[in-house]
């Protein structure tokens, strides 16, 4: 009895020196809190209005998120493994050094029980990481001040674009104040991946190619002349090699792998042209051969400068989307994020670029009319009138006094066109009436937007066989707008679809109003993840990727 007496105030004695040393522990940590607190804030009193750090630690009323008495806080524990662990971030970069180099300096300060002041200052250089990091992960590398300043000059040289930005979603300093009251930093951080067009999956491809780049990448395919199926070349050895790297070429039982080209290459090949935007015909040419010998650091940059631009999208949460990305030539229709529909499509030159910019489809036309820009006008229709008076009616072209409902139509005779050439304003409206002849074919998409920018069918359908489609004003053409159209109608009851077909065969111009819209994204990639896994490259047409690889930062 005696003996469990003395047991039990023993665990008695022990109990309350915890809670004793536990009081103790929270008392100095809430010290230590407070006076740092006083540290940060007539330390920040210096820095300007608008820097990162004043801005950061006012809205955190000047607490301290990563450092604590006696050790680094949760938070700054989660930062540091989130970068360890990040295998997008260039290993001999600054921003992955800088971690490693905190870390370090962390370990020996508490390892030596520096002063407040030296935690303090910890505080501001990991506040800073965090920063870097953020910034790198969610916001990119792509200085698109200098882009659009770039962009903006070509404006002034004539050529006529735009690129709209959808800031991403993701508020750093709001995710630092969740994380100083005790929210995870690791689940918001995995939270703010953007999630729209695969972009986890595109990341995933970037650290594969980051290991190809470690392992040596690939030798250049060497031939001196085109190869086609069937022929012998010692060439084959490295094409055949090549193709392996990248997961194109799988051995198969009725290859040798010999130097003959044989089927089994052929279908490597054919994979590969697939996948870079080129014509699949196991032929290796020189547009091929262009493609095979982009070396890997080349792949790795154009994935990274893509990974960038997918994070400033709109990120969309309807149940349809349609998007038009202009270096593939090609129109996706999704629905539940599958794909239902896809089309080869016709976008702008590089002096008439498509813009880049986010919409709403609203209306479908039937026999539309072609209401032909100014800068059309000026640039090629006025020409061909001092030329020939009779050139628009040539093509189906009314000229009309204005714009109004009623305004009559003109006789092109009866006007000096000269005097319009370069004026400000033309005070005539050219139409081109709808038929055969029309410009815009028989149907119009209709999303409307400053850039007067839409789809539509075009008559000159033997564009589409080109493996490159950048012919067009602007607007997007659209292999089969019909079949488009039977898509629209399979969700909006007030379009009939078998109605809508007798009306195409006439010319009465017919406006059909949408019930159920549907978003569209005008989209610029050179590289992304299809769906169906495969790592896609395609030419930069606009020349935007060496624009921005220009500024594009390093970490």
């Amino acid at each position: 009895m005696i003996k469990m007496l003395r047991t039990g105030l023993s665990v008695m004695a022990l109990a309350f020196l915890f809670f004793v040393q536990t009081v103790e522990v929270k008392a100095n940590e809430l010290e230590f809190q407070e006076k740092a607190s006083e540290i940060i804030l007539n330390t920040l009193q210096a820095e300007p209005k608008r820097s990162f750090l004043r801005k950061a630690y006012k809205e955190l009323l000047f607490t301290p998120v990563w450092m604590r008495e006696n050790s680094l806080s949760p938070a700054a524990k989660e930062l540091f493994e989130y970068i360890r662990n990040d295998h997008t971030l260039n290993k001999n970069g600054k921003l992955y050094k800088d971690s490693s180099i905190l870390e370090k300096m962390a370990e020996d300060m508490y390892a030596k029980a520096d002063n407040i002041y030296a935690k303090v200052s910890l505080e501001f250089k990991i506040s800073q990481l965090y920063k870097g990091y953020t910034d790198y992960a969610y916001f990119g590398s792509i200085n698109w001040g200098a882009f659009n300043a770039r962009i903006s000059n070509l404006m002034v040289n004539d050529v006529s674009t735009e690129w709209v930005l959808h800031r991403p979603d993701v508020y750093p300093s709001k995710m630092l104040g969740n994380a100083a009251l005790g929210v995870s930093l690791k689940k918001q951080l995995d939270k703010a991946v953007p999630k729209a067009y695969r972009y986890r999956v595109l990341q995933k491809a970037l650290q594969k190619y980051l290991a190809m780049r470690e392992t040596g990448g690939w030798e250049q395919v060497l031939l001196f002349k085109k190869l086609k199926p069937g022929q012998h070349s010692e060439g084959v050895y490295s094409l055949r090699e090549r193709l392996r790297v990248t997961g194109d070429y799988i051995s198969c039982d009725e290859s040798d792998e010999s130097n003959r080209y044989d089927k089994c290459l052929q279908k490597a090949v054919k994979h590969f042209q697939a996948r870079t935007g080129l014509k699949e015909d196991a032929v290796v040419g020189a547009g091929t051969l262009k493609e095979l010998n982009k070396s890997v650091d080349e792949r790795i940059t154009t994935i990274r400068l893509n990974l960038d631009r997918l994070k400033w999208l709109n990120d969309r949460a309807s149940k349809r989307h349609v998007i038009i990305n202009i270096p593939d030539f090609q129109l996706y229709f999704e629905e539940d994020k599958k794909l239902i529909q896809t089309m080869r499509v016709i976008t702008g030159t590089p002096k008439h670029p498509t813009p880049i910019f986010s919409d709403t489809v609203e209306m479908i036309v039937l026999n539309p009319y072609w209401n032909i820009p100014k800068s059309i006008i000026q640039k090629e229709m006025i020409p061909k009138l001092l030329r020939n008076s009779n050139a628009m009616a040539k093509k189906g072209i009314e000229i009309r006094a204005g714009w109004g409902k009623d305004a009559k139509k003109v006789s092109a005779k009866s006007v000096n066109w000269s005097q319009y050439r370069y004026s400000k304003t033309v005070p005539y409206r050219f139409a081109q009436i709808p038929g055969k002849k029309n410009a815009l074919g028989k149907v119009k998409f209709l999303f409307p937007n400053k850039f007067s920018v839409y789809m539509h069918d075009t008559p000159t359908k033997h564009l589409f066989k080109k493996n490159k489609r950048a012919f067009s004003h602007g607007c997007i053409r659209l292999q089969q707008p019909r079949e488009l159209l039977r898509t629209f109608s399979t969700f909006n009851d007030n379009i009939d679809f078998d109605k809508s077909q007798k009306i195409l065969k006439g010319k009465k111009n017919s406006y059909l109003k949408l019930k159920e819209k549907v978003p569209v994204d005008v989209v610029y990639l050179t590289a992304w993840v299809d769906y169906e896994g495969r790592l896609q490259f395609r030419n930069d047409v606009y020349k935007y990727d060496e624009m921005q690889l220009k500024s594009f930062r390093k970490w």
